[in-house]
C-alpha cells in the first residue's frame, strides 16, 4: 500500500515530467535549475531526453547543490560569471534574458503566483537565474499552495551581509516583523554562510495580502503586499536580497524593457497528496 509520502514523491515526480515535456524544447541553448528538492526530478526528466537532445546546451545553476545535481545527471554545467562573459554585452538596450527558461521550486506560492523562496540558502543566486530567464517554470508539492504567502510558510528569507546583519534584523522589527533571527547552520550553534559568504535573517510577518490588494497596505500593522515589502527590504542598508518573487513575469518584462525585472513564475505545477498533479497561471 502507497504512503503518503511514496505518493507525494510519485506525484512530485509526474508533476516534473509534465513541466519538462510542456515547456522544454531541443532548440533551447541555456537552462537554468533552482535548488529546491523537487528540482531533481526535472532534472532526471531532462537527462532522459539523451545527449542527442542535451549534448549542445549548458545548464546553469543557482548554488553549489544544483551544480551537483547537473553534474551527476552528465549535463555540462555553466555558472552564471561565465554565461555572462560567454553570451557578451550586446550594449545599452539589449536583452539581458540569455536563459531560455529556469526551472525551480517555491517554499509557498499564493493565488497570484508570487513565491516566497530562500528555505534552502540560495535565494540571491535564485533570484539572480530567474532575472536571466526568459521565462521561470515553478515545480512544488500542492502543500506549497495559499491563498496568500505566509499563511503555512513562516517567515521570509532575507540575505544580508554580515557586518549589517543586526543592522538589518532591527530595520525588520521597525517594518513589521515578529521577531527576525539570524540563521543558524542546522544543528549547530554557527550562523549559516550562504555560497556568497552572506547570512540569512528569517523574518517574520503577518500573513502578505496579494498585490492586488495594495490599498489594504498598512505598516503600522505590519501589513504589506509582496511588491511593496519586497521593495521596502531592499531599501535596508546591508540587504543584498529578499527572497519573495513578485512582480513582472518574465514574458512581461521582456515587453517592457531590457531593464525591467522578472522573477514572477508564469505557470506553477503541483504534485497532489493523492498522486496526481495539477497547475495554476
Amino acid at each position: 500500500m502507497a504512503t503518503t509520502t511514496n505518493l507525494i514523491e510519485a506525484a512530485k515526480r509526474a508533476a516534473c515530467q509534465q513541466a519538462v515535456k510542456d515547456n522544454f524544447s531541443p532548440s533551447f541553448k541555456y537552462v537554468g535549475i533552482g535548488s529546491g528538492s523537487t528540482v531533481a526530478y526535472v532534472v532526471e526528466a531532462i537527462a532522459a531526453l539523451g545527449p542527442s537532445v542535451t549534448g549542445s546546451m549548458k545548464f546553469v545553476p543557482t548554488g553549489a547543490g544544483s551544480t551537483n545535481l547537473i553534474r551527476d545527471a552528465g549535463l555540462t554545467v555553466l555558472q552564471v560569471p561565465e554565461l555572462l562573459l560567454e553570451v557578451g554585452f550586446a550594449g545599452r538596450g539589449a536583452s539581458r534574458q540569455h536563459l531560455d527558461i529556469y526551472f525551480d521550486g517555491a517554499d509557498e506560492v499564493d493565488a497570484e503566483l508570487n513565491c516566497i523562496k530562500g528555505g534552502g540558502a540560495c535565494l540571491f543566486q535564485e533570484k539572480v537565474v530567474s532575472r536571466l530567464s526568459k521565462k521561470f517554470i515553478c515545480v512544488a508539492d500542492s502543500r506549497k499552495k495559499v491563498d496568500r504567502l505566509l499563511t503555512n510558510w513562516g517567515y521570509v528569507p532575507i540575505e544580508v551581509s554580515p557586518i549589517a546583519a543586526e543592522l538589518v534584523r532591527q530595520a525588520l522589527v521597525d517594518l513589521g516583523s515578529k521577531d527576525p533571527v539570524i540563521r543558524f547552520a542546522a544543528g549547530t550553534t554557527t550562523y549559516l554562510v550562504t555560497d556568497n559568504h552572506n547570512y540569512l535573517i528569517d523574518a517574520p510577518f503577518p500573513t502578505l495580502l496579494l498585490n492586488s490588494q495594495s490599498e489594504l497596505i498598512d505598516p503600522s500593522k505590519g501589513l504589506w503586499t509582496p511588491n511593496a515589502l519586497a521593495l521596502k527590504i531592499r531599501g535596508i542598508l546591508g540587504v543584498l536580497e529578499v527572497g519573495i518573487f513578485s512582480g513582472l513575469t518574465g514574458p512581461q518584462a521582456t515587453a517592457a524593457g531590457p531593464d525591467v525585472e522578472g522573477v514572477r513564475p508564469v505557470k506553477i505545477y503541483f504534485g497532489k497528496t493523492d498522486g496526481g498533479f495539477e497547475t495554476q497561471e
